[in-house]
């Protein structure tokens, strides 16, 4: 048996179509409709929670950048703390401002240290192009040749990973 589509000639397909058919066939429009705009509605309700989700993560990316930095920072205040106490003391004796000093250092590295930043200082150890930047060589007597000598200015690596390379003098090989 072969209808004509119920889009077109409407009227002429529901005369020939028997009565409980075309209830039928109305019941599952009325009924696609109602899931259609069940979808609609829910299509919307999950772009708006997807987009609050992004404002959501947005804020928390933004929180999180603003304050990376206050872990370290309050742990940092004792040290600033000795540093205003150190410069607050008068007096002409050199011993307990470097006593001071000393200590003040001390605290810095231990929270430096805590926070993830160890100091390269290789004295004596076998010149590493990864850690360290020679400025100059030198002709030390009974020195192993590639050696570091001195160091200029320290180096520093944040969780294993360089930060500043040694600045140091390597013993000269000889050619």
């Amino acid at each position: 048996m072969q209808h004509e589509n119920p889009a077109s000639g409407t009227d002429e397909w529901a005369a020939s179509a028997p009565a409980n058919e075309v209830e039928a066939l109305l019941g599952e429009v009325d009924q696609l409709r109602a899931t259609v705009v069940a979808l609609k509605d829910e299509t919307l309700r999950e772009r708006a929670e997807l987009d609050n989700q992004r404002k959501r993560l947005a804020r928390d990316v933004d929180m999180a950048r603003k304050f990376a930095n206050e872990r370290l920072l309050s742990e940092l205040l004792p040290v600033l703390d000795s540093l205003d106490a150190g410069l607050a003391t008068t007096g002409d004796d050199a011993s307990a401002l470097r006593a001071g000093l000393e200590l003040t250092l001390k605290q810095l590295l231990k929270v430096a240290g805590d926070n993830g930043l160890a100091v390269v200082n290789p004295v004596g150890e076998v010149f590493n192009p990864d850690l360290h930047q020679a400025i100059s060589q030198a002709d030390p007597a009974g020195a192993e040749p590639g050696t570091v000598l001195q160091v200029f200015q320290k180096g520093y690596l944040l969780n294993d990973r360089l930060l500043r390379p040694a600045l140091v003098v390597v013993a000269r090989h000889d050619d």
